[in-house]
């Protein structure tokens, strides 16, 4: 015979499906990623099978900034760095992205830095909370610092994305969320698009402490929503150490990544209803 506590598991298993078929019939709701009709009641207002498509990066890649490399071969002939990590273009020790930015991180990304989606940063920040656990080099950290927006943007959303996950991030680690730290001093150009070489310009100097602020001996670990070049890390590992940082680490949710894309056993990277449904509000790469 069972036990009490497992019949009780059961019963509360059975009444939460319960629950779910009757909310998706009374509310019915669309996925905010694919569009498709959500079966479950749930917080995050996306499909299962869109957060199952949000896998993290995997396999050989820079051992400095993350970079995914397409082939372990090339792990080899890099000695474990990528060409600039080997040149030391990047002021931070080490960073490290959760998932790739594909089609479904664009439309996540989307749904935290326009929408103010709360729930989804919860959920990006026990994954990424996973990922610092199991990575010495990210855990080792003093401090968490989010990357600004100008003053005018935050004023304009009304909020930090980042901050999204950096909270609940914050209270998982027990370490002390210090947004205020950092300050960008100019906003960023209005042109949607940048290249590789804009990107550094526009950052260049654009990240400094908040008055006086020090951080003399700190570890710092730095989030941010995408790696796109390593640009705005950089800058803003500059103005860290400047102010006396010890160590500047920097994890994001995302890595922009042409060419690698993770393919688990059995399913696919990307739903293809997800696939059907481009953005309206096109890249949102920062």
């Amino acid at each position: 015979m069972p036990r009490g506590s497992e019949v009780l598991a059961v019963a509360r298993y059975r009444a939460r499906q319960a629950l779910d078929a009757l909310a998706s019939l009374v509310f019915p709701a669309p996925c905010r990623i694919c569009e498709q009709t959500l079966l479950t009641a749930s917080r995050v207002p996306v499909c299962q099978a869109c957060l199952e498509a949000i896998q993290p990066v995997t396999g050989p890649m820079c051992a400095k900034c993350g970079r995914p490399f397409h082939s372990p071969l090339a792990l080899q002939a890099a000695g474990a760095m990528c060409h600039l990590c080997r040149r030391d273009v990047y002021h931070f020790d080490a960073a490290r992205s959760y998932a790739a930015y594909d089609d479904v991180m664009v439309r996540a990304v989307i749904l935290l830095k326009y929408h103010a989606v709360k729930p989804l940063g919860a959920w990006f920040a026990r994954r990424v909370y996973e990922m610092v656990r199991a990575n010495p080099a990210l855990a080792e950290a003093d401090e968490i610092v989010s990357v600004p927006l100008h003053e005018s943007r935050r004023r304009e959303r009304g909020y930090n994305q980042v901050d999204l996950f950096a909270r609940p991030l914050a209270r998982m680690l027990r370490m002390p969320l210090r947004s205020y730290l950092l300050v960008r001093t100019r906003p960023r150009p209005e042109k949607l698009k940048l290249t590789r070489r804009e990107r550094w310009l526009t950052v260049r100097g654009a990240y400094a402490m908040r008055g006086t602020a020090r951080i003399d001996k700190a570890r710092i670990l730095l989030l941010d929503d995408v790696f796109t070049t390593g640009a705005t890390l950089d800058a803003c590992a500059r103005a860290l150490r400047d102010a006396g940082a010890a160590r500047v680490t920097a994890v994001t949710l995302a890595r922009v990544a042409p060419a690698w894309a993770p393919v688990p056993p059995g399913t696919e990277a990307i739903p293809e209803r997800a696939k059907q449904h481009p953005s309206s509000h096109g890249s949102a790469l920062t």
